[in-house]
């Protein structure tokens, strides 16, 4: 069970990534807006981190600190997140 400091970095680093990705990918500077940022964020930190852990990048990835490579974990996962739901509308739908 994570404690509250971890799931506090884990938010601003969501966030972070979240409106990184948003700012990619839409080009303007509120992304998706700031929940959906959050959300994108949360789940591509997640994904992110996964990802990190599984190839072996970047150990100690879950450290109670706010990090450049935390951020650019999330934010990467977020584009995965992204890719993914893109796909899912252009071809979820068709189906």
């Amino acid at each position: 069970m994570p404690t509250i400091a971890q799931l506090v970095v884990w938010i601003i680093v969501g966030l972070v990534g979240g409106t990184l990705a948003g700012l990619a990918t839409t080009w303007t500077t509120k992304g998706y807006g700031m929940g959906r940022n959050l959300v994108i964020g949360l789940i591509g930190a997640v994904i992110g981190g996964l990802l990190f852990r599984l190839l072996g990048l970047w150990p100690g990835l879950d450290q109670i600190s706010i990090s450049l490579r935390d951020v650019v974990s999330a934010f990467l996962g977020s584009l995965i997140v992204l890719g993914a739901l893109w796909a899912w509308q252009r071809w979820g739908r068709t189906a």
